[in-house]
């Protein structure tokens, strides 16, 4: 509870992403002692508030107000007050207005802690069987149609698994779009996580496009994708190297400063061959 001598702080409370049931002791212990809770959507978050007889006083907190009202809800915590921060379904921050509230606390020496559980990621990335050791989470693609061009074309050579966020109505387009970006890639898409209907595909990018052309997307998705081979890029930069002249590459390497014979050291790495071959190319061509 607040005292007036002594400033708050912020909790980070995951929630469930579905079943109920996942809900941690140490987050409703928190929930039930705060002074005040700050949700994504009120009206959603009521809910799971009622379901666990939690009667803490309940604020908004989004996209929309988040600086605003971030303000608002820092001054409190410098006032005394405990301050727990929930999103829709999961881990605060993660796609999600809480990081501007979380970087503010730290600028305004307010103390801040996350409280584990949830997360639709993490949960779609060990169902996936996909590589986990490397990956990259991307949220949401961008709206906008040139960002979301830029996202695509880096994601085409990203050799870390993919995690992405989709909603039913645009998982068709953002499949399309994948498949042209990324071509026939593994996909796990993952939707309804933790709830009755959970289901976990596994197919390529290209079938998963043709299923869900013929199939209606219905509930929340989690598109987890298998990265770029890096012995495939390798092949790719080599092929690359190797129809540029061999002159020119040599010179590029001596402009910046090597000697001939590191720079067809260098030369030789690039085009995947020995410096010998590079010194008979040279001799061929002169």
């Amino acid at each position: 509870m607040s005292d007036s001598n002594k400033q708050g702080m912020l909790y980070l409370c995951a929630t469930p992403i579905g079943n109920l049931s996942d809900i941690t002791e140490r987050v409703l212990e928190t929930l039930k002692s705060v002074d005040l809770i700050a949700a994504e959507d009120t009206r959603n978050s009521i809910r799971l508030l009622n379901h666990f007889d939690i009667k803490v006083p309940l604020v908004s907190y989004h996209e929309h107000n988040k600086y605003d009202r971030a303000k608002e809800l820092i001054e409190k915590m410098r006032r005394g007050a405990d301050i727990a921060l929930i999103t829709d379904a999961g881990t605060p921050v993660i796609s999600d207005p809480g990081e501007v509230i979380t970087n503010m606390c730290h600028e305004a020496a307010i103390t801040v802690t996350s409280l584990p559980g949830p997360c639709a990621l993490i949960t779609a990335l060990s169902l996936s069987g996909l590589d986990a050791r490397r990956f990259v989470f991307e949220g949401f693609l961008p709206p906008d149609k040139k960002e979301r061009k830029k996202v695509l074309e880096r994601l085409s050579d990203e050799t870390r698994t993919i995690i992405l966020y989709e909603a039913p109505h645009h998982l068709q387009s953002t499949l399309r779009e994948l498949a042209e970006a990324l071509c026939n890639r593994q996909v796990a898409v993952c939707r309804e996580l933790t709830k009755k209907f959970e289901e976990v595909k596994r197919m390529t990018l290209f079938e998963a496009k043709e299923y869900y052309e013929q199939n209606e997307p219905r509930g929340e998705y989690v598109l987890v994708l298998s990265g770029r081979s890096e012995e495939e890029l390798d092949n790719e930069r080599i092929e690359q190297y190797r129809e540029k002249d061999i002159n020119e590459h040599m010179a590029e390497y001596e402009q910046k400063g090597l000697d001939h014979k590191e720079a067809m050291k260098q030369v030789a790495k690039d085009r995947g061959v020995s410096r010998r071959e590079i010194y008979k190319m040279l001799l061929e061509e002169k």
